[in-house]
């Protein structure tokens, strides 16, 4: 094995498109890794802790393409001469679903030069550059979507007060998904135009619940994403009040779903003092709410995602909707197999199971050691709930969602582990994703042993999706995985299957309902 840098200097591209063309070129035999990154000294850091770096990448600029291989020394040279080609093939254009760029003309070079009467710009440069184009979006009346992640929490507070000031938006920095008048932004779904508008501080989060509303015969009207630290006490949750009031004035929206992981306990409060005097019905779900936040009129609690979508579409279409989903009867685990390997690529669903699963599993772990090349992963002696598109595993990587070879490692690890009673997976589809994601996790499956646990996997998408969302539920069934309909009802088949206690039915958590000692608003899990 060798590695080698490569440095192509003032160079830029998106994220995306280099986590893609990442993923694509790691494809062939003989790569082991590979990493396409702006030469930022962040990015450089995380190379040199990756063990990535070699002297010509320690000489990289902000501006400077920098790719780096290890793998077998003529797979190395062939990826490295690949990269320019595969960064100017079609398809790797930043940000957008391909209706955002229709017949868009010639490319814009500048914000300044953006067509007359364009609305809103999608920034997504290096974090210590973010903040100065957003800035100049909104001096020039546009709303900001900032990609864009590492950029200082006191830039993005001043970004977002000015943004108020001249009644815009800033979505971000770090938000992954938005919907805006049908057109997707970052990682979205194709779902059907309709009367409930969305504003969420989680991209998988507002990922599922709009494609749940899809699934159930409604539609969205706009997918607001906030970014994540938006409903920090640093910053105060600006962008999601402002989200609220723009679609409480959009007459398209009739009822507004908030998503979010637990905002600061007087963030959330404050939130929903505002929702409640909108004039709209509002369902919010702030994972880790138990019921006890104060109530507020016109609001609705919903515990978890899949809540939050039964509620948002039984207002929209009016009327009970049909039962949930029975949960899958999962095969009694034997000893050894005791522990659960939860393996998520969307950080929010691993949020969400650690809540509904800690009160019935006991003790939980949300960390592994990351990867190390050439070895098998290395899994806990207690139940595991991970979120393998955290920065530790990402580094020097592409995310999980382009390219699964990190979580494929550790699903095999999971499945020839005598210890695991049970696996979970996500699989994320949509703009920005895979163009397969089921077909890898798949290939494991298929070499899993015989007596190995069982698998529950549920996909995020819809079948407008270029991946379709039958084909790859078609896909993990026909390798044996349980396919269910979401986040919320796998962990809850983990809590029937693995509960330390037993009484905790389908029926009392009510495909929602989150147990008694959930943590509250703003506590940690």
């Amino acid at each position: 094995m060798v590695l080698r840098n490569a440095v192509h200097k003032d160079l830029y591209a998106d994220s995306v498109a280099l986590m893609r063309v990442a993923a694509r070129l790691a494809e062939p035999p003989g790569v082991e890794t590979i990493s396409l990154v702006m030469g930022t000294p962040a990015n450089r850091d995380v190379l040199a802790r990756s063990g990535l770096l070699t002297s010509p990448g320690h000489d990289a600029g902000p501006n400077d393409l920098l790719v780096a291989v290890r793998g077998e020394p003529d797979a190395v040279d062939t990826a490295l001469a690949l990269v320019i080609d595969a960064l100017s093939g079609p398809g790797e254009a930043p940000g957008a679903g391909p209706e955002a760029g229709a017949d868009a003309g010639p490319p814009v070079r500048s914000l300044a030069g953006a067509p007359a009467g364009a609305s809103l710009a999608l920034i997504s440069t290096p974090g210590p550059y973010a903040a100065a184009e957003a800035l100049k979006a909104l001096r020039l009346g546009m709303h900001a979507f900032v990609f864009s992640d590492h950029v200082p929490i006191e830039q993005e507070v001043l970004l977002k007060r000015e943004a108020a000031r001249r009644g815009l938006l800033v979505m971000g920095p770090d938000c992954g998904t938005a919907v805006i008048g049908g057109i997707p932004l970052g990682f979205a779904n194709e779902v059907r135009a309709g009367c409930v508008g969305l504003v969420g501080a989680s991209g998988t989060g507002l990922q599922q619940v709009s494609s749940l509303l899809h699934s159930m015969g409604s539609g969205v009207s706009h997918v607001i994403g906030t970014g994540s630290r938006d409903v920090s006490a640093e910053v105060g949750g600006p962008t999601m009040r402002a989200g609220l009031d723009a679609l409480a004035a959009d007459p398209t929206t009739e009822v507004i779903v908030l998503v979010s992981k637990p905002p600061a306990p007087h963030v959330a409060g404050q939130l929903l003092r505002h929702a409640g005097a909108l004039g709209k019905p509002v369902v919010a779900c702030f994972l880790g709410t138990d019921g006890t936040a104060p109530a507020r009129a016109g609001v609705t609690l919903a515990p978890t995602l899949l809540e939050a979508a039964r509620s948002a579409a039984s207002l929209a279409v009016g009327g009970a909707l049909p039962p949930c989903e029975e949960l899958p009867k999962l095969p009694a685990p034997a000893p050894p197999r005791r522990l659960l390997r939860a393996l998520y690529a969307g950080g929010t669903f691993a949020h969400e199971a650690a809540l509904l699963l800690g009160p019935a599993l006991g003790d939980i772990t949300r960390t592994a050691p990351p990867p190390v090349p050439g070895a098998a992963p290395r899994l806990p002696d207690r139940h595991l709930v991970l979120d393998l598109g955290d920065d530790e595993f990402t580094a020097g990587r592409p995310h999980p969602m382009i390219d699964p070879t990190v979580r494929t490692a550790y699903l095999r690890a999971a499945l020839a582990d005598p210890r695991s009673a049970a696996v979970v997976l996500d699989v994320v589809i949509g703009h920005g994703a895979a163009p397969d994601p089921a077909a890898a996790l798949a290939g494991a499956l298929a070499e899993a042993p015989d007596d190995s646990p069982p698998v529950i996997a549920f996909v995020v998408g819809t079948d407008d999706d270029p991946q379709g969302l039958t084909a790859q539920r078609r896909i993990l069934r026909d390798a044996g995985a349980y396919v269910v309909d979401s986040s919320t009802t796998a962990a809850l088949a983990c809590t029937e299957l693995l509960s330390i206690d037993g009484d905790l039915s389908p029926a009392s958590a009510a495909h929602g309902a989150t147990p008694a000692s959930a943590s509250r608003i703003g506590e940690t899990t």
